[in-house]
């Protein structure tokens, strides 16, 4: 029963910031937490966002960072590097080929590898393992198109996250893929026909735990 309430939640959370329900704050709230309290019970955790963006938009201004994080010497390392597709990790590439595997039973022509969303997808993944968070927004405040402009990547006209966590499965890639396709946001993600370009960046703690942020892109 945990996991249907878990699911109905997380799809209406999805619907939310997919901008398909509208809602007040407060029934944001009330959303966020119940999904909180649900997800004490020990399985996946699953979150999507969909943001576009006309090509003419101008950047937004500049905006104070917090220095709360203390990042590692092997984060900063990390982002310096965009993984190419011989690079990814065995739980990314398995992600993305099923991914990729579920857009083809569909018609739908396989998304490329883009190393800028793996460097982008890999320290998402490690900050909400690092700091203890779940969500697109990290504490100090930073969204999907601001987390990706701050690595770079400055020119799109749509970008998308799913980001996953679960631990015990053997097969953590894949069963990330599965939960994202019975869950509506996380599906309409994978199955946007305008993507071209996508990638995986995961994160293992020490407790087994897994993260994975996939990111899709129209440039």
């Amino acid at each position: 029963m945990i996991q249907h309430l878990n699911f109905a939640i997380s799809t209406l959370l999805s619907l939310v910031s997919l901008g398909v329900i509208k809602s007040s704050p407060a029934f944001l709230t009330v959303l966020t937490l119940c999904y909180a309290v649900s997800a004490q019970n020990p399985g996946p955790l699953l979150s999507a966002r969909l943001l576009s963006e006309p090509a003419s938009r101008l950047s937004d201004p500049p905006r104070a960072v917090s220095a709360a994080e203390v990042v590692s010497p092997a984060t900063v390392a990390a982002s310096l590097l965009s993984p190419a597709i011989g690079d990814a990790t065995v739980i990314e590439r398995r992600a993305f080929e099923v991914t990729n595997q579920e857009r083809e039973k569909v018609g739908l022509a396989p998304l490329t590898w883009d190393a800028d969303l793996c460097r982008m997808a890999r320290l998402h993944s490690e900050s909400m393992a690092r700091l203890g968070f779940f969500g697109h927004e990290t504490p100090e405040g930073l969204r999907l198109k601001e987390r990706a402009k701050s690595m770079g990547i400055l020119h799109f006209r749509v970008i998308a996250e799913n980001i996953a966590y679960n631990k015990g499965h053997e097969d953590p890639g894949a069963f990330a893929v599965e939960r994202w396709m019975i869950s509506a946001g996380h599906r309409a993600n994978i199955l946007y026909v305008g993507f071209q370009a996508s990638a995986i960046g995961s994160y293992v703690s020490t407790d087994g735990s897994v993260y994975l942020t996939q990111v899709f892109i129209n440039r």
